[in-house]
């Protein structure tokens, strides 16, 4: 259904909003930035600014739904004959690889990275939302399985394959806020990756394999 012009304007003032409040984030830190301020530049009332984004840290987190829902995305669309880790595993080496943003491996990303450092608030919400990927990913496991809602399984499983995504993400937050070259870190983060999977068991590895139709 084509988008009507109501909705279409409602989606450009919220990304107009979000846009502007990054801009005010990430020049005065998110802690001094008030959301009467964001609502000045961004040239509408402080009520509207809340009716999109209730509060502050959603403002600054406001794409975070693609991030909660990732992992357990890759694992819906694996290949015929893949299991969940290895989709995962795939997905990251080809994000890593292209030397995608999507991963943080862009300039200006230790900047993001040093805004949640310095405020309580969002470095809380950061562990919220890493707590909802695992939940994501463990519904996704057992709907996928087949599991039943006593088997413990799928949120082991979820635990491990969230390792990789976590690990990855870490380390490449950690590399970019030292100011590296995205190129470089992104060929270190692919040995890492490798070295992540000789870790995991076999167990991990053919854990919910696609069948062939």
């Amino acid at each position: 259904m084509a988008e009507g012009l109501r909705e279409r304007k409602k989606r450009e003032t919220r990304q107009r909003i979000s846009d502007i409040a990054t801009g005010l984030f990430l020049e005065h830190g998110f802690v001094t930035v008030t959301m009467a301020e964001v609502a000045d530049a961004a040239d509408v009332s402080v009520n509207t600014v809340y009716n999109y984004f209730p509060a502050k840290e959603d403002l600054f987190f406001d794409r975070s739904r693609g991030v909660v829902d990732r992992l357990s995305r890759w694992v819906r669309g694996r290949r015929v004959g893949e299991s969940a880790a290895v989709a995962v595993l795939r997905e990251l080496r080809e994000e890593v690889e292209a030397v995608s943003p999507r991963v943080g491996l862009m300039e200006g990303y230790d900047r993001f990275m040093r805004v949640i450092h310095d405020a309580p608030a969002l470095r809380s919400r950061l562990w919220s939302l890493q707590q909802e990927v695992h939940d994501d990913l463990e519904a996704a496991l057992r709907e996928e399985t087949g599991a039943d809602p006593d088997d413990p399984t799928p949120g082991l499983m979820a635990g491990q394959i969230g390792w990789l995504h976590q690990t990855v993400m870490s380390e490449i937050s950690r590399e970019m806020m030292a100011c590296r070259d995205p190129a470089e870190v992104s060929r270190e983060v692919l040995a890492l990756l490798d070295g992540m999977e000789d870790l995991l068991s076999e167990k991990v590895l053919n854990y919910a394999v696609r069948a062939a139709e």
